[in-house]
């Protein structure tokens, strides 16, 4: 069984088994995409649209192929470098659920999340109660969130893990601006 092949429980497993992705693809080894090196999970889909965007291929949400939360998980541990997973698109809020299940184990699997998203600090959390809780949780297993629209205009290579020089960088456990929210 795959379960002790990837140290899942049977609880983990199914769940992972069970959670659908539409995913656009990864990039394994990463440095460039949060801190050490990392298996990027690239989410397919995104409102956001941003001019220059890097990831356009990733805005159609009916693009990319459809997977299970298990064969992501896979891919991540194909990797014997990576110690990190950084979660990327698109968008990934818009599969939340995917989002959380990936993001839950992993991190209870000893690796350091990274989220990418284009939502402002104000904005993240701006929705329906039932969709607040469950983005609260997932911020409850991430490590570092990067946030902001990528401005073509501000395009910079000095700050790391950004596109542009308005995105911002939340290591949660030293600066969270969702704690009491």
């Amino acid at each position: 069984m795959q379960t002790l092949e990837f140290d899942l429980s049977a609880e983990e497993y199914e769940l992972l088994k069970n959670t659908t992705v539409q995913l656009a693809g990864y990039q394994h080894e990463s440095v460039v995409d949060g801190p050490g090196v990392r298996t990027v999970v690239f989410f397919q889909g995104c409102d956001f649209h941003c001019k220059g965007c890097h990831n356009e291929k990733t805005h159609d949400k009916s693009a990319g192929k459809l997977v299970t939360a298990l064969e992501i998980y896979q891919e991540i541990y194909e990797s014997k470098l990576a110690s990190g997973v950084t979660f990327s698109g698109g968008e990934p809020f818009l599969q939340e659920q995917a989002l959380y299940v990936l993001a839950k184990i992993c991190k209870n699997k000893g690796r350091h999340i990274t989220i990418y998203t284009g939502h402002e600090v104000d904005e993240l959390l701006a929705v329906n109660e039932d969709r607040k809780k469950l983005r609260q949780e997932i911020l409850l297993y991430t490590d570092l969130v990067i946030t902001g629209r990528f401005v073509q205009e501000l395009k910079t290579v000095e700050k790391p893990f950004v596109g542009s020089s308005n995105q911002e960088l939340y290591e949660l456990a030293i600066n969270n601006p969702w704690k009491n929210i």
